[in-house]
């Protein structure tokens, strides 16, 4: 029993630095957000209490409304794409073909290379590769086109973990369920659609939801293919929140625009869970 208690003590004396650090870096900045979010603070010096103003004013602003209206079409666009070819690559990858296990590693590198790298490499790439090949603009200058280059290249980092996360799901498919598919003639797409899928419903949840959740804070990418240009035309909410509240005396009013935010992605983060939840109750 002495023993017993001793090990409890260990454990909890061990979890003590973990929730401080937890404290002092994610919860304490939270709570003087939320505090700074009820207040005119630029960032430095003293600052007044206005209370509900910076959440009115935030609802009235142009910007802020095209922020948020440009980074739910990327996610939205970016999550299916990334899920649409993340499935197929899993379904080739876990077939019978050779070299299996080198592709599958080969396929997760862009998951280990950091976003700001992988960004100012397709920036070199956008910018010079590609209208020097069909002699025109890069695509990044127009304020028409320049998302659908952030979208490949988020998609294009993201599909890595999501191929491995499908490629495990599928690995869960017993072959029983595709012999017994054969012999009632289930082959191709009907398999997939009747019998594939409805048993991966989880993995595709999980990938939905995190693939979502992360498109909707993309920063990295932006901050090194267009800085919110052209014309404000690719200016995410993170990165609004970060350029106007660090470095354009915004502080407080980006601190409401950051606890909206956070209320956008935790009702996105839900919808998502409960839609793909009522699928698998459905199959």
């Amino acid at each position: 029993m002495k023993y017993s208690n001793d090990r409890k003590r260990t454990f909890m004396l061990m979890t003590i630095p973990v929730v401080l650090l937890f404290f002092l870096f994610n919860t304490l900045p939270l709570i003087k957000g939320f505090m700074y979010s009820f207040t005119n603070f630029k960032g430095y010096g003293s600052y007044d209490w206005v209370g509900l103003r910076n959440y009115i004013d935030l609802f009235q602003d142009g910007r802020v409304g095209k922020s948020y209206l440009f980074t739910l079409k990327m996610a939205v666009v970016a999550t299916i794409v990334t899920n649409v070819i993340s499935l197929v690559l899993a379904l080739g990858l876990n077939s019978k073909i050779r070299f299996k296990s080198a592709l599958r590693g080969l396929y997760f590198v862009p998951n280990i290379l950091g976003a700001l790298v992988v960004g100012y490499i397709f920036n070199y790439f956008f910018t010079y590769i590609l209208p020097a090949i069909f002699k025109s603009t890069s695509i990044l200058a127009s304020t028409t086109w320049a998302w659908v280059g952030i979208v490949v290249v988020c998609a294009w980092q993201a599909i890595a973990m999501n191929t491995i996360i499908y490629i495990s799901g599928l690995s869960t498919v017993p072959e029983d369920v595709y012999e017994a598919g054969s012999i009632d003639g289930a082959t191709g797409w009907e398999q997939f659609k009747s019998l594939t899928f409805p048993l991966i419903i989880p993995f595709f949840s999980i990938n939905m939801v995190l693939s979502g959740k992360n498109f909707l804070m993309v920063f990295d990418q932006i901050m090194a293919l267009t800085k919110g240009g052209p014309a404000q035309s690719t200016e995410s909410i993170s990165f609004l929140i970060y350029n106007n509240g660090m470095a354009g005396g915004q502080f407080g009013f980006q601190s409401a625009n950051a606890v909206v935010f956070f209320i956008v992605i935790v009702a996105f983060s839900v919808a998502q869970i409960r839609f793909t939840s009522s699928k698998e109750e459905q199959l």
